[in-house]
């Protein structure tokens, strides 16, 4: 089975794969998104003390929360969390959640990543909008280095974003790509592009 992949806006996705759903970074309404009903197996929160990236109690189901590093295994997915550090020097948590086979890295609000420990990722959502997180240019540089099939961007100036976010156009000038927006895709094995590929989700 596929992993569907949608963006909520900010840091939020949901992975939706056979074991269950993965939603990451929850932002709260004050973001200038709207998660909807959400439900999941899991939450992982990169940024635990930030409330703009945390809300979990925005997420039905009684989901597990992670937001420290380790390993963990919650009916069938397994999720591992690495510690950064974010800009201020505080921590962050960058999360790698493994799901029907594919392996997909969220890097929160990094300003630094462990690239050996992301380079066998299928998937790489990271900050592009630079202000809390990588700047575009940055961002681009670790995109290249991780070497994923597919990069997202995410926390860039959106939608009704409320923070002092730079634009997806940054970024996208830095990497000479521009991808038509999708509301949603579906990774498999067998479907992962040969070389890397950057998309962008509409955020709902």
């Amino acid at each position: 089975m596929p992993v569907e992949i949608t963006y909520l806006g900010r840091n939020c996705f949901r992975l939706k794969g056979r074991d269950g759903i993965v939603i990451t970074d929850p932002c709260p309404p004050e973001s200038g998104f709207t998660l909807g009903k959400q439900t999941a197996e899991v939450v992982t929160m990169s940024r635990r003390v930030d409330p703009g990236y945390s809300w979990s109690e925005g997420i039905g189901g009684n989901p597990v929360v992670l937001d420290a590093p380790g390993e963990y295994e919650i009916g069938g997915i397994l999720v591992t969390g690495i510690a950064t550090r974010a800009i201020d020097g505080s921590r962050n948590v960058v999360f790698i959640s493994e799901i029907d086979g594919i392996r997909v890295g969220h890097l929160g609000l990094t300003a630094t990543a462990a690239i050996d420990d992301l380079k066998d990722v299928d998937v790489l959502l990271l900050p592009v909008g630079g202000s809390n997180a990588l700047a575009p240019n940055l961002a681009a540089d670790l995109m290249t280095k991780i070497e994923p099939r597919i990069a997202i961007p995410m926390n860039y100036k959106a939608g009704g974003e409320t923070l002092p976010l730079e634009p997806l156009e940054s970024f996208l000038k830095e990497t000479g790509n521009r991808p038509e927006p999708l509301p949603r895709i579906s990774v498999s094995r067998s479907g992962l592009p040969s070389d890397l590929t950057v998309m962008i989700l509409e955020s709902k």
